[in-house]
């Protein structure tokens, strides 16, 4: 398993209950759920990814569970690993998917121009 496949179910699941229009694709090995045309949560492994609001980012990296996402080595900005843990519930699951949904409405991605 490359992934939590009922993570996955559970991430879908609430999306759709709130009426979130999203787009699921397979990516880094997971799988990802782009909210507005950004990836705002996944799965990778058995950890939830999820991407946060600059106000936020700081303040969630403090508590149990959480740890910046690292790729390739580097930490990526507004990125967070949610560890197991910290979503055994719905309830517990419903209050990150709020934070990527949350994302996906206002965040901004600022994307590198292409050098001519």
């Amino acid at each position: 398993m490359a992934y939590d496949e009922i993570l996955s179910l559970r991430i879908q699941k609430q999306l759709l209950e709130k009426q979130i229009d999203f787009i699921e694709k397979k990516m880094f090995g997971g799988n990802a759920f782009m909210i507005a045309d950004k990836m705002c949560i996944g799965v990778m492994k058995d950890e939830m990814m999820l991407r946060v609001m600059d106000e936020f980012y700081e303040s969630l990296l403090e508590e149990n569970h959480v740890k910046p996402m690292t790729f390739t080595g580097r930490s990526m900005k507004n990125f967070l690993f949610i560890e197991p843990e910290a979503y055994i519930n719905e309830t517990q699951l419903a209050r990150w998917i709020k934070l990527a949904i949350d994302f996906g409405n206002r965040g901004v991605v600022k994307t590198k121009m292409k050098k001519k």
